[in-house]
């Protein structure tokens, strides 16, 4: 299947879900908002491509695990544009979700793509240990023990001096976790070994430290054209960010660098386990900023 198609089906099991049924018609109003909003996709991309590279034959219930990923990682969009915290007017190019509804109806919305993904995997045609691994990685990658951690910490840290070691602590939780999920989950429901497990983590951990290096880098230098959002809020807001704490060419050097140990690892995962990588690499090599 290409690229465009796994998009097309994520994005048609979020609205699935949420078409079942309804008892408030503008919560799910507000929800699908900000979900058909658009974005790049990656971390349901990156977990569709590692399940194909594994061998497996994509189902529904694939589209399941990957639209639930996606729509924890919108809510967070949503609540990142709230007043309390970036407060921002725009995303994806347009009105940012309590610009176009109201502050209560946007934290609301992000509530239920925060709640409704476990269910969505808890209906996944897959054995229950499956589901319930997915539920705990997935619980994990989002909560206490990551993504809304490492947004405290983040929030704590504006206007202050630190280190790259901290910097490095905010941002596994904050943006690598979400997306080492992606990589993990492909490897349980493709139900890998141990030791290849350990090895899809490394590279979701890495694959999320490149991503936030290339934002940081991206809102530095990038326009709001380009970035469907207001650019340098990251420098207004005095946040750390990696071209603050290397430079900006030294930035773009770290990035590459931990796109090439990307590119390693899949290479070890191909020795141990029957493992497609081409596509999954050719992702890998758009994060870099001239792929």
């Amino acid at each position: 299947m290409d690229r465009q198609g796994k998009v097309s089906g994520v994005e048609q099991a979020i609205r699935s879900y949420y078409e079942e049924a309804q008892v408030a018609e503008r919560l799910v109003e507000a929800v699908l908002y900000s979900v058909n909003a658009g974005g790049k996709r990656i971390r349901p991309l990156f977990f569709l491509e590692m399940v194909e590279a594994l061998g497996q034959t994509l189902t529904q219930a694939h589209f399941q695990v990957a639209a639930s990923v996606e729509m924890i990682h919108t809510g967070s969009l949503i609540h990142d544009d709230l007043p309390a915290m970036d407060n921002d007017d725009y995303r994806r190019g347009r009105l940012t979700n309590h610009k176009q509804f109201d502050e209560a109806t946007a934290i609301l919305a992000g509530d239920s793509l925060f709640l409704d993904p476990f269910g969505l995997i808890a209906r996944a045609d897959f054995p229950a240990e499956i589901r319930i691994n997915l539920v705990q990685e997935l619980s994990d990658s989002s909560g206490t023990y990551g993504m809304v951690a490492g947004q405290t910490l983040d929030m704590m840290s504006e206007g202050k001096l630190i280190d790259l070691e901290s910097l490095q602590t905010i941002h596994a939780n904050k943006t690598g976790k979400l997306l080492t999920f992606s990589f993990v989950a492909a490897g349980l429901v493709a139900e890998v070994s141990t030791d290849v497990l350990t090895k899809l983590r490394q590279v979701g951990e890495l694959v999320g430290l490149a991503f936030q290096v290339r934002d940081d880098i991206l809102d530095l230098t990038a326009d709001f054209e380009d970035l469907g959002k207001t650019p340098q809020k990251d420098l207004l807001a005095e946040k750390s960010t990696y071209p603050a704490l290397l430079g900006l060419v030294e930035s773009q050097q770290f990035l590459n660098h931990t796109l090439d140990q990307v590119q390693n690892l899949l290479k070890e995962i191909a020795e141990k386990c029957p493992f497609q990588a081409k596509q999954v690499g050719q992702l890998i090599e758009s994060l870099r900023l001239n792929g």
